[in-house]
């Protein structure tokens, strides 16, 4: 049996082209890595053709594209066989809508807020501009709806096995209420001048018995649509439907088709419409992904049925939970599911469940009923931030200041981000706030003269001034430090308040607070006043995550090692006694969270990111280069009157990114086409000179060329040896920090994660690129070769991967032979002596008298003649202090890194200690 908490995980992304079979047939080569838990992407049933499965249509049934349940059934078998547990990523706050393959939504089309399933979805049914009955907007349109239903592309039509009418546009099914079908069979029946005949009479008399505004009702319509369906009259109402059919040159059956759309559960809209009238919660800005409200007790039932019987027939291990945040309630959510899993496996054993969850600089991660801990961005980022040389950032804060004119200071870019984010993406949702606050304020004569308008610009500063990404109050009220946080964000929002303010601020934090329903204050409608402050807290999560990680780190260019998610690109790096000391505190607090280096949602590779942090060790060099390559590339920039493609601050990003990845051996004719493409999705995201909503096709193309013509050797070979130079000294400096990450990640607190494919060099860039299919038969290949690692011969074909790989692998197989020393022990920082004692992190893992003794390297550029050399371990001047610990080899208290160093600039030494250890002392989870 795999152990209960992983001592190492393996994140794949299934698709169509790589499902279930695919995995099994790896399943050996991750066993003979030594990884203990397969880690997916989500398995239930999604969108046909998805790339990452978060679009579940339905969480009932595993998915079909991926080999269903017999294709999971031979990976279970697979993984019971080799003793690997499976962990999978599960999306409870939202599912996948539109098309025609969501049985819960197509219900809820066509039955309204009457459907059983509408509780299940997050609907403001009645916030529909100039409409007499409520719905919810479908903004599914390429074109205006008027011209979409002149140009007949919205066409009705009629299922014969169904016995059902829905209008369709293109792959999009939109039911057609049932209450509409007896004035419909009417008019097909006249259309097709049926009266006469039997088939049309029988219609007529089926339409005849259900008279009235609501019938036939739900109840009714089961027997209703048999009696159509018996009936046949498949031909009369097909050249019935031509009534509806709609045309330019056909006005009144296009006005019959309206009037039949305008009398549903839904309003169709241009695509555009989703940004300020959208009135259902989606994922962030995504019109396709509906959220979820999994606090009501039967959809949670629902959604969660098939992961019971997962747990409960032993083949799930563990459980990734997506967008936390997004959830009403999570501390509620965690409780029902902690009580879920006990009710499968029973309680005696613990079950993993790790959560998505992004922290901001100096946030803690609240502690949820049965989670060990989040996915792991905020440790990547502290492994990242040892590795940076922090002097060489104030020289790159110059660097940045001089080529985009600003102060390097974040925060302005992120407020400016925010209000472009609530000018254009999540307006709606705002919009939809706003209204509910305003009816706040209006249900007693004391709040009643807030105007709308003044309740919106308030909560607007409060939304701008919001520091992280939520709070987590729940329906008993804050927490202390949520009502410190709130009380925080109100006295910035008032102090760029320059109106009347007459206690709007007052009202406002008391609403956020829920302070409105203490007794002894006026009267507020209870249900209103829980649900706007709960609701805030799904709205500010989205926010910060389209403000900060969507829009502001692709337009602060700093340092782009910096620029990841959880991370803060104008960060100054951490000292070694600081990074110990967060370390001893998630030993702690949170030992078995994961520590992630890689994902599929991070902006690039985990060996991009090595590279491009040993910048900060030659920023000199760095800017001269800079300077140097703008001189040269200058012909190449496209200029028309104010517009400059691409701009100063984007071609500083774009060399950056060319250091990042360039390859190890020559480039590829594909290498091109990846630059250009995260270029434009760059260049959107960052929404300055182009935008997914609006983009400026000149500008883009101007990028477009700008690269073609740097990377071609024709034109551009200057350029490109230079490049090439700096690119093999990063390349260098990269490797070697890399070696330090993964050692970092694989002996730290907590349970190394390792993304697809990352077990050799990671130069990608953000998805798709970092979802490009994996070679696993040449990594399986390779990893039999590498039994007895010489590790001089690795080093010096450093760039075919192996070397990576086999370390990768020793590392791992010294987790599982000292497995308990790193899930249970604590965590002990080492002093370092020496002249180069900044060079190294020491610290020691120890459970009773078993340790390990970790020593990495780090800010290699001094050592290698700025990346020109491997280093020699000699030359290295510090010794370990191992007082305590018997080392076998290691004579006195003292370990040269000149020994801990003869194979590789990192090691993990097997030690026992002089005494025993003490149990860490841990915060207790269920």
């Amino acid at each position: 049996m795999p152990p209960a908490i992983p001592l190492a995980t393996y994140r794949l992304q299934l698709t169509a082209d790589f499902d279930f079979e695919a995995a099994t047939a790896i399943v050996p080569y991750l066993k003979a890595l030594g990884i203990t838990h397969l880690y997916t992407s989500p398995v239930m049933k999604a969108r046909k053709g998805s790339t990452h499965g978060y679009d579940t249509v339905d969480h009932s049934r595993l998915s079909p594209e991926l080999g269903g349940e017999a294709g999971f059934a031979r990976l279970s078998d697979a993984l019971r066989e080799h003793d690997i547990g499976l962990i999978i990523d599960f999306v409870p706050n939202h599912v996948g809508v539109h098309f025609a393959d969501n049985p819960f939504w197509l219900d809820v089309l066509e039955w309204g807020p009457a459907s059983p399933h509408a509780v299940s979805l997050d609907i403001d049914w009645e916030l529909l501009p100039y409409r007499a009955r409520g719905g919810v907007l479908l903004p599914i349109l390429g074109a205006s709806y008027g011209d979409a239903l002149e140009r007949g592309e919205i066409e009705l039509r009629y299922d014969a096995d169904e016995g059902s009418f829905s209008a369709w546009y293109f792959e999009h099914r939109l039911p057609i209420a049932p209450e509409r079908y007896g004035e419909m069979l009417r008019m097909i029946v006249r259309e097709a001048g049926a009266e006469t005949s039997q088939a049309g009479t029988r219609l007529l008399a089926l339409a005849e018995r259900y008279k009235g505004l609501r019938h036939p009702n739900r109840k009714e319509a089961p027997a209703f649509k048999a009696e159509l369906k018996e009936i046949g009259a498949t031909d009369i109402i097909a050249r019935g439907l031509g009534a509806y059919r709609a045309a330019r040159d056909r006005p009144s059956r296009t006005l019959a088709l309206h009037h039949l759309l305008e009398r549903q559960h839904y309003k169709l809209g241009h695509w555009r419409l989703a940004s300020s009238d959208i009135n259902y919660r989606r994922f962030f800005d995504v019109n396709g992904l509906a959220g979820l409200r999994v606090e009501d007790p039967g959809t949670f039932e629902a959604t969660h049925r098939l992961v019971k019987q997962l747990i409960a027939d032993g083949r799930l291990q563990g459980i990734r939970l997506d967008h936390i945040d997004g959830l009403r309630d999570p501390a509620q959510y965690c409780q029902r599911l902690r009580r879920l899993v006990s009710s499968a496996q029973g309680a005696t054993k613990p079950f993993y469940t790790v959560i998505e969850k992004i922290l901001c600089e100096h946030e803690r991660l609240p502690h949820f009923a049965g989670i060990q801990g989040t996915t792991g961005y905020e440790w990547m980022n502290v492994i990242t931030h040892i590795l940076v040389d922090a002097k060489g950032l104030d020289a790159l804060d110059e660097t940045w200041r001089q080529i985009s004119n600003r102060a390097p200071r974040l925060a302005p870019y992120v407020m400016e981000a925010k209000r472009r984010v609530l000018e254009t993406l999540l307006t709606s949702e705002f919009t939809v706030l706003t209204r509910l606050l305003a009816r706040i304020a209006s249900g007693h004569y004391s709040t009643r003269d807030f105007s709308t308008d003044s309740l919106r610009q308030a909560l607007e500063l409060y939304v701008l001034h919001f520091p992280v990404y939520r709070t987590y109050i729940t329906a008993a009220g804050p927490t202390a430090h949520d009502r410190k946080l709130i009380d925080e964000t109100i006295a910035r929002a008032r102090a760029e308040w320059f109106s009347a303010d007459e206690g709007i601020f007052d009202f406002l934090r008391d609403a956020l607070t829920m302070d409105l329903l203490k007794p002894g204050r006026p009267p507020h409608s209870a249900p209103r006043v829980r649900r706007f402050a709960l609701k805030v807290q799904q709205f500010t999560g989205p926010m910060m995550a389209k403000s900060l990680e969507d829009t502001a780190f692709y337009r602060y260019h700093r340092l782009l090692a910096l620029n990841e998610v959880g991370g803060d690109p104008s960060a100054h790096g951490v000292s070694v006694p600081a990074f110990h000391q967060v370390m001893q505190a998630r030993a702690k607090e949170w030992p078995h969270g994961m520590t992630a280096t890689a994902t599929h949602d991070t902006k690039r590779g985990e060996d991009a990111r090595t590279r491009l942090a040993a910048l900060s060790e030659i920023p000199g060099e760095w800017t001269s280069a800079v300077a140097r390559w703008k001189v040269l590339n200058a012909p190449h920039i496209t200029t028309d009157g104010n517009m400059r493609a691409p701009s100063a601050t984007f071609e500083y990003m774009l060399y950056q990114t060319l250091l990042g990845v360039w390859p190890l051996t020559a480039p590829d004719a594909g290498l091109i086409k990846r630059i250009q493409a995260y270029a434009l999705k760059a260049a959107r995201e960052g929404k300055e000179e182009t935008s997914w909503l609006n983009p400026h096709q000149a500008y883009e193309a101007g990028v477009r060329d700008f690269i073609a013509g740097i990377l071609d050797p024709a034109v551009s070979a200057e350029f490109l040896d230079s490049l090439q130079l700096l690119a093999q000294r990063l390349a260098r400096l990269g490797a070697l920090n890399s070696l330090s990450q993964v050692t970092l990640k694989a002996t730290l607190p907590g349970v190394p994660d390792f993304y697809q494919g990352t077990e050799f060099w990671d130069l990608s860039l953000v998805d798709p690129d970092n979802r490009r299919p994996v070679d696993f038969a040449a990594r399986g290949k390779m990893l039999g070769a590498l039994e007895r690692p010489d590790w001089n011969d690795l080093i010096r074909n450093a760039p075919d991967g192996r070397l990576k790989l086999a370390w990768t692998r020793h590392l791992l197989a010294l987790r599982a032979n000292l497995g308990d020393v790193f899930a249970l022990g604590d965590y002990q920082p080492l002093e370092v002596s020496g002249p180069h004692s900044d060079h190294v992190i020491a610290f020691a893992r120890r459970h009773g008298r078993d340790a390990a003794i970790i020593v990495a390297g780090r800010l290699f550029g001094p050592l290698t003649q700025g990346g020109r050399e491997w280093p020699d371990a000699k030359t290295l001047d510090a010794a370990v202090n191992v007082k305590g610990y018997a080392i076998d080899g290691v004579d006195g208290h003292e370990l040269p890194t000149s020994q801990a160093f003869r194979d590789l600039p990192a090691a993990v030494l097997r030690a026992r200690t002089a005494t025993a250890s003490k149990p860490v002392r841990r915060r207790a989870r269920a």
